[in-house]
């Protein structure tokens, strides 16, 4: 216990310069009190038969219309589970099921290594789409795959480390015009940015990318059916996930979405000018954004730094207590070469000297201007 007060005590002192929202989005405060609050008072079983489980079932039922509305998709077809892998994962043994003439899909050279995992684990051939140091995909090379066999299309709408957007629109027309469909990971789109749902088939996204802290995805594919499942075991999610639904976290991504929604316009307007004042000061100390040209997310900016040593840069950037990352959380503690920007052409050495900040809600100007302060700072301390 007097370890714990230690930690406490220690972690409320010291302050935290956050630029890794595309990690996970820090939780927003107001709403998760009010869950956990609910849950203290309102902590029955929601799929237990007494009126007060059927009143926690009920307000999972609510989020799940709310966000069918917000899709203008059908509620039935959204499932609730525990991560994004999951909802990833789900997605897939969707297409694995409603879809059994397909043995194999295209594939944007961007995905999380989970939408990969997940098609090897199915069975589903990948077939990568190319791309080149734009970020973008190659439309005309998804048209000329596309003519020779219709399948699938799987793309994410945003890279996770790039925040490259991709044209979500032509390559559901494409589809369209090869009656096929369109899948896509939206993990770092919904609440950053508008997403054009009525052009996907499927999808996935989280809560914990919004601010609604740990513990809920959801995946939405067109025409579920009844037989798509990854474990058995129970009938929770009408029979789509086994397991107790985590109440308190799928009210927490409810409200959470529409939080970030109410706010898109004035947010993005803010991270906007933040990521050109980090760009445009990172460039004058011999900095490459990668991708700068294309449609990209307001709040990301994927840096190629003028030194080797990232390592030790990014140690003395978090002993003043600020965070980046370098790049795809479940790859950046290996610190691995990029596979996205492998692909797009860059060697592993460049690849290796890139670094990802993500701003969000909560960043300010003040942190903004410690970071850059910082950055010049070490950054010519390693060029001497």
């Amino acid at each position: 216990m007097a370890d714990l007060k230690k930690q406490m005590k220690s972690h409320s002192q010291n302050k935290v310069y956050y630029f890794d929202y595309n990690a996970t989005h820090p939780p927003i405060a107001e709403i998760l009190k009010l869950n956990l609050e609910d849950y203290l008072s309102e902590y029955y079983n929601p799929s237990g038969s007494t009126r007060y489980s059927l009143r926690n079932q009920g307000k999972i039922e609510k989020v799940r219309k709310q966000i069918a509305e917000l899709t203008t998709k059908s509620e039935s077809d959204f499932v609730f589970s525990s991560t994004g892998t999951e909802a990833n994962y789900l997605l897939v043994e969707a297409l694995r099921k409603n879809f059994p003439q397909f043995s194999a899909a295209y594939v944007s050279p961007f995905e999380h290594s989970s939408m990969y995992d997940a098609l090897d684990d199915k069975g589903i051939q990948k077939i990568v789409l190319q791309t080149d140091k734009s970020g973008l995909i190659d439309l005309v090379d998804l048209e000329h795959k596309l003519k020779k066999e219709a399948l699938p299309v799987i793309c994410l709408y945003a890279g996770n480390e790039t925040g490259v957007i991709q044209p979500i629109e032509q390559i559901s027309s494409l589809a369209k015009e090869f009656k096929t469909i369109v899948l896509s990971d939206l993990m770092q789109a919904v609440g950053k940015i508008p997403v054009p749902f009525s052009q996907l088939d499927g999808f996935s996204f989280s809560g914990h990318k919004i601010g609604g802290g740990l513990g809920t995805s959801v995946t939405y594919i067109s025409n579920l059916g009844k037989s798509v499942h990854l474990f058995g075991g129970g009938n929770q999610e009408n029979g789509h996930r086994a397991g107790t639904e985590n109440v308190t976290s799928i009210l927490s991504l409810g409200q959470a979405l529409h939080y970030q929604l109410d706010k898109l316009e004035e947010k993005n307007k803010r991270l906007l000018r933040y990521r050109s004042r980090i760009e445009t000061s990172l460039e004058n100390l011999d900095c490459e954004i990668i991708a700068k040209n294309s449609p990209r997310l307001p709040n990301t900016s994927f840096v190629k730094l003028p030194i080797s040593n990232v390592d030790f840069f990014l140690l003395g950037l978090e002993e003043s207590g600020i965070l980046i990352s370098t790049g795809s959380s479940c790859k950046s503690r290996a610190r691995e070469a990029s596979a996205s920007l492998l692909r797009m052409g860059f060697t592993e050495e460049e690849a290796l000297r890139c670094v990802r900040i993500s701003t969000g809600y909560y960043t300010t100007e003040e942190e903004v201007e410690f970071l850059l302060e910082k950055m010049e700072f070490l950054l010519k301390s390693f060029s001497e």
